[in-house]
């Protein structure tokens, strides 16, 4: 079984609410949990929130769409998820993020099919960037979320799910999907309000006329007015990790 989790919660220090942001009358995590339900290699979809009274509309609006949602740990993600994926048992998880409102069905099953296809412990499509922030994905086995759970102790690894991984590359079998163009220039990911802007945009103009529309839609968008992609383009990548990993140095 291949289970999809999607982390979310209302907490943002530059963008406080941004999951719950209205877009086109929808808040933006449904929006990205309407897209994510059409990978077809996904068999189940759950969100994965906190236990914070603040996150209590999160669980209501995952209980309104009829998806799954687990409650733990604010800060200790890595609990979180282990967590919500024992009830389901998988073989496999998905990581998501709630930040991504322009996720790639078909990307993530391309990525689910590397992973199984190749026999890995751990896949992504963003460990050397290739694909615009906003796309990530990554896909680990069962066991090792078990051994991530038990071994991850630092306030980083507990933080950010996967990192313990890239800090011991040798004890994984990785996998990695790249882009043979690469797109990392382009950010689709929602930490600033300049970035929700850019969001508002694309749906605007994108989803009343196809509400299922692709990456190559984007793109054409984007091709066809340069201005948009330039609202959101003095923010780097990976911003919250690069804080976390400053303040544990700093510690």
């Amino acid at each position: 079984m291949i289970l999809g989790i999607l982390q979310a919660r209302a907490r943002s220090s530059r963008l406080p609410g941004k999951v719950l942001r209205p877009l086109l009358g929808e808040p933006m995590l449904a929006r990205q949990i309407e897209r994510l339900k059409r990978a077809k290699r996904l068999d189940q979809l759950m969100v994965a929130t906190s236990v914070q009274e603040e996150d209590d509309a999160i669980a209501l609006l995952c209980e309104r769409l009829g998806v799954p949602c687990f409650r733990g740990p604010l800060d200790d993600v890595l609990a979180r998820f282990h967590l919500a994926a024992q009830r389901f048992s998988p073989t496999h998880v998905v990581r998501l993020t709630g930040d991504c409102p322009l996720a790639d069905p078909a990307l993530i099953d391309e990525l689910i099919h590397v992973h199984l296809t190749g026999g890995y412990d751990y896949s992504s499509n963003c460990w050397d960037p290739s694909y615009p922030d906003g796309l990530d994905a990554e896909i680990l086995s069962a066991a090792t979320l078990e051994l991530l759970a038990e071994r991850a102790h630092s306030q980083v690894q507990r933080e950010h799910v996967t990192y313990y991984i890239r800090q011991h590359t040798d004890q994984f079998k990785v996998g990695k999907l790249a882009r043979q163009s690469s797109l990392s220039h382009l950010r689709w990911t929602v930490d600033e309000p300049a970035d929700f802007e850019l969001i508002e945009q694309i749906y605007n103009k994108l989803y009343p006329a196809k509400p299922a529309f692709t990456t190559d839609d984007i793109l054409e968008l984007l091709a066809r007015e340069p201005h948009l992609a330039t609202l959101n383009t003095h923010h780097q990548r990976n911003e919250g990790l690069a804080s976390s990993l400053a303040k544990e140095h700093h510690s």
